[in-house]
């Protein structure tokens, strides 16, 4: 695949990725969709590996590997899934937007990395502020709202650590060999959580939607829009690669308010703004790269 079209393609899936959640959640359960969706991926991500005969290493690095980033998605899609029941969609997406500066403060504390300028502190504060003006709006349709910001948040702070704890344990697996390992990983505790929450039942009268949202995720959001995304992190310059997680949140909420008829108060446009700004900034020296490269 061509850069340019797999640079589109993340972008249309994590775009979309957010309403999916919320459609299969409200469809079929929050524990049954997650735990539906990463078995598809899992089955997605066996068949490509047998396919392509990629190299799927058990050593105990890669297990360690494994398990670190197989804990942190299972935590992280379990909060991200339930928080979806009660809050906008888009705010999802500007919820993970935050990923990078939360990135970027787990790597200086974990891993000593010296990226926290003033200017990126400055950014986060900024984008903090956005936060909390969020948290303070009574969001509309949902008593539940705050829980469920704060369990997106949540699982956006977990993905981010599981993020750093990946990159410290330096282990060389490929992008899909990491995802699938990953998954299996995942999966039976995505399973076990749905044997507890339903006691296994599956969902009464699921809707096509729900069900077509599960499969999409399941091989778009969880297998396609990964692999696409690391390949373009090893062309890429981080520039063109911060881009993504600016445009996004927009075109999320675009498309919770067409297709989900969301609304969002004025004050939280305010904190969404806020949080823009702020990751304008955390980001300004990779766009810089961008800027110069486009007038080169």
């Amino acid at each position: 695949m061509s850069i340019p079209a797999a640079y589109t393609a993340v972008i249309v899936i994590w775009s979309t990725t957010p309403l999916a959640i919320q459609w299969s959640a409200q469809g079929a359960g929050f524990s049954f969709a997650v735990a539906a969706r990463m078995l598809i991926g899992l089955a997605v991500c066996l068949l490509v590996v047998g396919a392509t005969r990629t190299a799927l290493p058990l050593d105990a690095a890669a297990r360690r590997l494994y398990a670190a980033s197989g804990l942190s998605l299972c935590v992280s899609m379990l909060l991200t899934y339930w928080g979806a029941l009660h809050i906008p969609s888009g705010l999802i997406s500007v919820i993970f937007g935050l990923s990078p500066l939360l990135t970027g403060v787990f790597a200086a504390l974990w891993l000593g990395e010296r990226t926290l300028t003033p200017q990126r502190i400055s950014g986060l504060v900024i984008a903090l502020g956005g936060l909390w003006l969020i948290f303070g709006q009574p969001w509309p349709g949902d008593a539940d709202a705050r829980l469920g910001t704060a369990a997106v948040l949540g699982g956006m702070a977990v993905q981010a650590l599981g993020l750093v704890w990946v990159k410290r344990l330096n282990v060389g697996a490929s992008a899909l060999a990491t995802t699938t390992g990953s998954l299996g990983v995942a999966v039976p505790l995505f399973v076990l959580v749905w044997l507890v929450a339903d006691a296994g039942a599956f969902p009464a009268g699921i809707k096509a939607r729900a069900g077509w949202a599960i499969v999409y995720l399941g091989v778009l959001g969880s297998v396609v829009g990964f692999t696409l995304y690391y390949y373009m992190i090893r062309r890429l310059d981080a520039g063109r690669v911060a881009l993504i997680t600016l445009v996004t949140p927009v075109s999320a909420l675009l498309l919770g308010q067409a297709f989900n008829a969301e609304t969002i108060p004025l004050a939280g446009w305010a904190g969404i703004a806020l949080i823009g700004v702020g990751l304008v900034l955390y980001e300004w020296r990779a766009l810089g790269q961008l800027r110069r490269h486009a007038a080169g």
